[in-house]
């Protein structure tokens, strides 16, 4: 198993976290000198926030550890395609690099709608990789919803 993988099945179980509280599985953790420095997953049910995103929780973990809001170099490792909202505060923070697992077709901003991380405009451009453990990332999701369904 590659280094990309070990974190991402750390973000799995995030998205397992998720499941359990009957949240929208997605899982993120934020890495920094191959530590995980911060780990979360959705909360918008439990919350009632529309900004309970796996992505953003653990943006603010980070930057509460590290005592800044500038993430440069740390890592993010995502079991879903950041959407537009999470893509835009993944500039800000200015990661280095951000790995995700299963494309979002619906609402996906680092490729599968449009790439906010591919405009040159950005001062500092971020490294991204998909497909990352994305057969597992997707199941979890698709499990999810099969058992919503059902119900």
């Amino acid at each position: 198993m590659n280094i990309q993988e070990q974190y991402m099945r750390e973000a799995l179980l995030e998205a397992q976290r998720a499941c359990e509280e009957g949240e929208i599985p997605v899982g993120a953790v934020v890495v920094q000198d191959n530590n995980i420095i911060a780990r979360a997953h959705n909360t918008r049910e439990r919350n009632h926030d529309p900004l309970g995103h796996a992505e953003l929780s653990a943006l603010s973990m980070a930057a509460e550890v590290l005592g800044g809001w500038r993430l440069d170099d740390c890592d993010l490792y995502v079991t879903l395609e950041p959407c537009p909202m999470c893509a835009g505060a993944i500039l800000n923070a200015r990661l280095r690099r951000v790995y995700f697992g299963a494309y979002d077709e619906v609402m996906g901003a680092v490729g599968s709608k449009f790439n906010l991380f591919y405009d040159y405009r950005w001062p500092t451009p971020i490294h991204f990789a998909g497909g990352i453990l994305e057969e597992d990332c997707r199941t979890v999701l698709q499990s999810f919803f099969r058992s919503r369904r059902e119900k």
